[in-house]
């Protein structure tokens, strides 16, 4: 196998969060603007998007703006009342044009885009680590390595994003400008610590590393299974699609959790911990209240998971050929 130089890896991973953003947004945009109809009553301060890359935190503290033309896009009202996701698609785009469903696109990639190269990047180099020291009397890798890679992958793309994050969030969630930004954060330096600014940190951690560990050591064992080592494009689709399928059920529970924290996210000391808002859940609404939004978790996840992959594999296949037919 011919490695990639580093900037391949680079570019093959850009192309994989570009791409899976252009994809993902119009369905988030969809649900963004029907979850604003529900919502226009409620007066919370926030809520919260995911493009399928990364989740973003909503100002909903202002009415919900009566002008399609000036109001920011996620607290904009179609002058139609939304039924259902496919019946949004067609009147959102008849009312406001096709280029409404990518409202939003600019931000996400600004933070997105760098979060998935070092994600990816961090993988790669992982593996390629964990294939050469750690594998068997046989040659073969250990089949957790993959798993292990994406774990240690993902605790270093949030810690190295999280303050960019915290800012990220702040900036959405009041209307303030930089000027007022760089201020709240001196004082936050100033009284709690530079260690203040990778707050929210540990409720990251636990509900992104378990995805990354059950989908990275799910995609390389299927790669084992049916022997893709250099894997075919119809088959990352599928076994992106799969892999994102079991760890984003299986980490459910977590997701949940982190969406009762989120939902509010200004009102400090909302739940307790994250083991005691699992209890709470199960002993109120049992195994169900734990589950709950799985099917539009996975018609989320598995889609994002599928593009991501396969497009971030064709990208490298791409670019080892090239290195194949210039030293040929």
């Amino acid at each position: 196998m011919t490695d990639l130089k580093f900037n391949q890896q680079l570019l093959s991973s850009c192309t994989g969060a570009v791409i899976t953003s252009i994809f993902m947004t119009p369905f988030d945009v969809v649900k963004v603007r029907l979850q604003a109809q529900q919502r226009a009553e409620l007066k919370r301060t926030c809520f919260l998007y995911c493009n399928g890359l990364m989740d973003h935190i909503c100002n909903c503290a202002r009415a919900i703006c009566t002008n399609g033309e000036h109001g920011p896009w996620y607290n904009r009202p179609v002058p139609v009342h939304l039924n259902g996701t496919l019946d949004a698609f067609a009147k959102i785009s008849r009312q406001e044009g096709i280029h409404s469903l990518w409202s939003g696109l600019p931000p996400t990639l600004v933070v997105a885009v760098p979060n998935t190269v070092i994600y990816f990047t961090t993988y790669e180099h992982m593996r390629n680590f964990f294939m050469k020291n750690l594998s068997d009397g046989s040659g073969a890798p250990p089949s957790w390595a993959g798993g292990l890679a994406g774990g240690l992958a993902r605790t270093w793309a949030v810690t190295i994003v999280s303050p960019f994050e915290l800012v990220r969030t702040k900036i959405q969630a009041k209307s303030i400008t930089y000027r007022e930004l760089s201020k709240v954060l001196q004082t936050q330096v100033t009284s709690e610590g530079v260690i203040s600014l990778w707050r929210g940190w540990v409720p990251t951690i636990l509900r992104d590393v378990p995805f990354s560990i059950l989908y990275w050591y799910s995609y390389e064992k299927l790669k084992v299974i049916f022997r893709q080592e250099q894997p075919t494009f119809s088959f990352t689709l599928t076994a992106g699609a799969l892999s994102g399928g079991i760890a984003g059920a299986m980490t459910l529970p977590l997701d949940v959790i982190k969406t009762h924290r989120q939902i509010e996210i200004d009102k400090p000391g909302n739940g307790g911990s994250t083991i005691k808002m699992l209890q709470n859940i199960y002993i109120q609404q049992g195994v169900r209240g734990l589950f709950a939004g799985l099917v539009p978790r996975l018609a989320k996840v598995m889609p994002a998971c599928a593009i991501m992959i396969s497009t971030y594999e064709y990208a490298k296949k791409f670019f080892r050929n090239r290195q194949v037919e210039v030293r040929t």
